[in-house]
């Protein structure tokens, strides 16, 4: 009882430097009633109330306390199990939440660090569902829910360096949520807490279609998750007229957003927006002014991105088409990645001079007034695609042929 009257006025004293009297009262009570009569968990419960009102634990002074109780506590509690469940509670601890974005389809790792020790138990939960775990050595699979079957694993390598992370592989828009990592050891535990979200963005695509005497455009991503946001301007001033359209489907979401551009000759631009990703796609439309020609002639059909919006190093495909109303036909279109370039129409041609110079532009012989018409350039990548349309006018040579009958 010696020791306990020592470590009553060593606790007196200090806790009454305090001048609290609720914290006198606490430790007063906890010694008098003498952990000797109490359980080992009922001492370090209590124990564990005065160190929560003795702090803070950065104190000088309350450190010399929690220290002077670890040296008594076999005594004070009776037992030698009493030490070794006081400092596995001391060692353990609860971290921060950490968020993991993950792509549809795509692997990911849940990280999950802790101090290497002996006896390493695992248990990777999802509310309550097992997710993984390993013990005795080994994993223990015996109650992991089916969904994670066969795409999940630990770093079996790295276990005893102190890496309990898991790899995910294959996920899917359900893994989204909560993962709980417990890791537990001869020294101490630790539990982290993961937040895996998980996203899709599939390249978006800028249509231009003409219905009758009616032209719109349309900004289509088949698939993307969470729900996106989408912009447009017109001459780069923010409009609010787009009609959007979500296709009727399960997760992820596929959606259109439509304009009517009839008869109109500003340029219009349509930004689709992943938060979660962090990306971007443009889509922009440009009215080239219209090209009046005469039989036989030959004409220029530009095709020269914007240098603010076209990034020449990135892999890109440019097509060339005709649009007509419902229907668009396939002219020619160039591969960036082979360098190669496709010609379905004969009296189409590309100036190998300008290859280099990313202008696109293409050549076509011999007109007639069946090429009167509206023609389409579209170069896309994964980050943009950039329309651009040219009227041409092709006219009757009456003028010519009336001179010649004259003479």
């Amino acid at each position: 009882m010696s020791s306990l009257i020592v470590a009553e006025l060593f606790v007196w004293m200090y806790c009454s430097s305090f001048n609290e009297s609720p914290i006198v009262r606490c430790v007063h009570s906890f010694f008098s009633n003498s952990c000797l009569h109490l359980t080992s968990i009922t001492c370090i419960f209590c124990f564990s109330l005065i160190v929560e009102l003795i702090r803070p634990p950065q104190d000088m002074k309350a450190q010399a306390v929690v220290s002077f109780f670890f040296i008594l506590t076999p005594s004070l509690c009776g037992s030698q199990d009493a030490f070794s469940l006081a400092s596995f509670s001391y060692a353990s601890s609860t971290r921060s939440e950490q968020i993991v974005i993950g792509r549809l389809d795509e692997d990911v790792i849940l990280p999950c660090l802790f101090e290497s020790g002996l006896n390493v138990v695992i248990h990777w939960k999802n509310q309550d569902n097992y997710v993984y775990s390993y013990y005795k050595d080994s994993d223990q699979l015996e109650k992991q829910n089916l969904r994670y079957v066969n795409r999940t694993s630990l770093f079996h390598g790295e276990i005893h360096k102190g890496n309990a992370s898991l790899s995910f592989q294959r996920l899917s828009l359900q893994d989204e949520g909560i993962y709980i990592c417990y890791v537990g050891t001869s020294s101490g535990k630790i539990t982290n807490k993961v937040v895996l979200k998980v996203g899709v963005f599939a390249t978006p695509v800028m249509k231009y279609e003409k219905k009758n005497t009616n032209s719109f455009l349309i900004c289509s991503v088949l698939s993307v998750y969470p729900h996106p946001i989408i912009t447009w301007e017109v001459d780069n001033a923010p409009i609010s007229e787009g009609s959007e359209e979500e296709i009727e489907s399960l997760d992820p979401f596929h959606i259109n957003s439509r304009v009517k551009i009839t008869g109109s000759n500003s340029s219009y631009q349509c930004d689709i927006e992943n938060t979660l990703l962090k990306q971007t796609w443009t889509g922009r439309w440009t009215m080239k002014d219209g090209l009046c020609k005469t039989h036989s002639e030959n004409v220029l059909l530009s095709c020269e991105p914007a240098n603010s919006s076209f990034l020449p190093s990135q892999d890109f495909t440019v097509t060339w088409s005709r649009v007509e109303s419902g229907t668009s036909s396939v002219l020619a279109y160039f591969l960036n990645s082979s360098q190669k370039t496709v010609i379905n129409e004969p009296r189409l041609s590309r100036n190998k001079l300008l290859i280099n110079q990313h202008d696109f532009s293409l050549t076509l012989k011999d007109l007639s007034p069946s090429d009167s018409g509206e023609y389409l350039c579209n170069i896309s990548s994964s980050r943009y695609t950039l329309l651009t349309v040219q009227t041409l006018h092709v006219g009757k040579l009456q003028g010519r042929l009336d001179d010649r009958f004259q003479a």
